[in-house]
């Protein structure tokens, strides 16, 4: 799996803002993917960036209706990445501050 494909997209809320500033940031995984391969995606993608901890959350989709008939939003996987003190932050949540 390419590391571009690991990484679908950054969660740009209130929370993630907040947690910005302790060098956490969240991004939106592809299912399959594990801690380490998110940890090693990251780092190629952003360059010069060290990460400390991935923590990752599952998903589930909720149920939605529409009169009689009823579907499911999609799931999604999301990652909360840790960088090391030392490190410089993501340029692109930086900017965003």
């Amino acid at each position: 799996m390419n590391y571009h494909d690991i990484i679908i997209r950054p969660v740009l809320t209130e929370k993630s803002y907040d947690m910005i500033g302790s060098k956490t940031y969240t991004f939106i995984v592809d299912k399959r993917a594990n801690r380490t391969e998110v940890k090693e995606a990251v780092e190629a993608v952003f360059a010069g960036v060290e990460v400390d901890k991935v923590n990752i959350v599952n998903k589930t989709g909720k149920v939605k209706r529409q009169g009689l008939h009823e579907g499911r939003r999609p799931s999604t996987k999301k990652a909360y990445v840790t960088l090391k003190e030392n490190s410089k932050g993501i340029e692109f949540f930086d900017s965003m501050q």
